[in-house]
């Protein structure tokens, strides 16, 4: 679960007009640094910056599915859920 101080300051960042990946860096760094510290639940580093852009995806950054041929399927087709859930919440 991301910190409120993260997506505070993704929120920051978007009111800012900065890249979305610079947004979702903040929920990617918050968890990278969990990993480090022994107390995130991935189990590599690229796992770790996986979970933070899936983070960054449900708080409503808009960053892209991973491209074909870079993550499975089924990954791509969560995070497009994860996209399109975001989208629906920040309407209502």
């Amino acid at each position: 679960m991301p910190q409120k101080k993260a997506a505070e300051r993704a929120r920051e960042a978007q009111r800012k007009g900065k890249a979305p990946s610079t947004a979702a860096g903040e929920f990617v760094r918050e968890e990278l640094e969990e990993f480090r510290k022994g107390r995130s639940r991935a189990r590599s580093r690229e796992q770790a910056i996986a979970i933070g852009l899936s983070q960054a995806r449900r708080a409503g950054v808009e960053v892209p599915p991973p491209a074909e041929g870079q993550a499975r399927e089924k990954t791509r087709r969560q995070a497009r859920r994860e996209i399109q859930r975001a989208r629906r919440r920040k309407r209502s």
